[in-house]
């Protein structure tokens, strides 16, 4: 029986000058991207009439292309006007998972590295609710780990890296957690498998320092600011899993739900705290403001 390739929610694709509708088959066989893998993306959000930060995003996903030996063949500022231009296409009564892509159709020489002069660029733009993120998350400790820079290209947000994310999290609903704390390979904590992670220790704000094996996030970067000017102290440095053992409060961020507190590590239950109510109030209010309507 042939899979059903139509999306799961309203869906609209710009790709060569036009605005598609569904799932427009966009990859062949012989494509690249394909079989090698050559791929990168970016994800924004655009809920309430406000894209946080949108800006920031576009500029990364010509960052990652680069990084990845793929021509970023367009402007940041031409892909805003793009998403703003798609957002129209929809109700607006329903959140929006903004997802920019580059991959290339063929290779260059020796076929395994990708051709940059044969890179492609696609926004995609489909309904995805914010979900409720005040029941919290469960997560354990996993067992795979975070590849180096020397491993993977983990200084872009490339598909080929998201396989590995993709077992964390598997293994992890499997054992009837909802994520993973995810060490890199010296066994220092580097985010869950799916968002950057922060933990509260008698009221100072730590995240994992950036090294490499992960990607040091937007809305990372976004909450430890707004947390910084509210008077938080905000410490980034090397942390263990013992660290988040005995931590007051532990709550994630990513650009899929932004602020998402954790309600239990392996079998140790925690409330969501007041810092990380405060994280979640700071990034929100900060969105909603007039700079970023």
């Amino acid at each position: 029986m042939a899979v059903d390739t139509s999306p799961r929610t309203p869906t609209w694709t710009y790709v060569d000058g036009e605005w598609l509708p569904g799932n427009p088959p966009l990859i062949g066989p012989t494509s690249h991207a394909m079989w090698l893998a050559s791929t990168v993306f970016d994800g924004a959000r655009f809920f309430d009439g406000i894209a946080p930060d949108l800006d920031l995003h576009c500029q990364r996903v010509n960052r990652s292309a680069v990084s990845l030996g793929l021509n970023a063949t367009m402007r940041a500022e031409e892909i805003q006007a793009l998403t703003w231009e798609g957002v129209e296409k929809f109700d607006g009564r329903t959140a929006i998972y903004v997802k920019p892509m580059y991959w290339a159709e063929h290779g260059a020489f020796g076929v395994v590295p990708a051709d940059p002069e044969s890179t492609r660029f696609a926004l995609c733009l489909f309904e995805a609710p914010m979900g409720d993120a005040h029941a919290g998350n469960s997560l354990t400790v996993s067992p795979f780990r975070r590849p180096t820079i020397e491993c993977m290209p983990t200084d872009a947000k490339a598909g080929c890296l998201y396989p590995n994310n993709g077992r964390i999290i598997v293994e992890a609903k499997k054992r009837g957690f909802d994520n993973a704390l995810v060490r890199d390979m010296l066994g220092n904590v580097a985010e869950t498998g799916a968002s950057n992670v922060f933990m509260v220790k008698d009221g100072v704000v730590f995240t994992p320092a950036a090294n490499q094996t992960f990607l040091a996030g937007i809305t990372r970067y976004r909450v430890m600011t707004l947390m910084r000017q509210e008077g938080f102290e905000v410490v980034e440095k090397t942390l263990t899993v013992q660290d988040f053992q005995t931590a007051d409060e532990i709550f994630t961020s990513g650009n899929y739900s932004k602020v998402v507190p954790v309600n239990r590590l392996d079998d140790r239950h925690l409330q969501p705290g007041p810092v990380t109510a405060k994280a979640r109030e700071l990034y929100f209010d900060w969105a909603h403001s007039s700079a970023n309507g």
